[in-house]
């Protein structure tokens, strides 16, 4: 016999409610100062490496980037492109389906 969460048949028969879905907020964070430089406000269904770009956007030119350190959920073209576009060094691990 299955035990279900209360409301999970509701949820089957009209869908998630707006209470369910939630925001992420990745941030960067110079490690020197512990000072935060950079933050965004994401929806869940966003992924997380589509906002990096957005992220160094947000430092000024002016202040160097050293290394960009991240989980698996960055390595894509796009961040291994914009970290050194923007002068920093990447140390992304390779996603658990992803080849070097």
């Amino acid at each position: 016999m299955k035990v279900r969460e209360e409301g999970e048949g509701r949820v089957r028969k009209h869908g998630p409610s707006r209470w369910r879905q939630w925001h992420k907020m990745p941030f960067a964070i110079d490690m020197a100062t512990g000072g935060i430089r950079a933050v965004e406000v994401i929806s869940s269904q966003i992924g997380d490496s589509p906002v990096l770009p957005d992220l160094l956007a947000q430092i000024p030119a002016d202040q160097p980037i050293g290394t960009v350190t991240a989980d698996g959920a960055y390595d894509s073209r796009t961040c291994h492109t914009v970290i050194p576009e923007h002068g920093g060094t990447a140390i992304i691990p390779i996603r658990k389906n992803g080849r070097p």
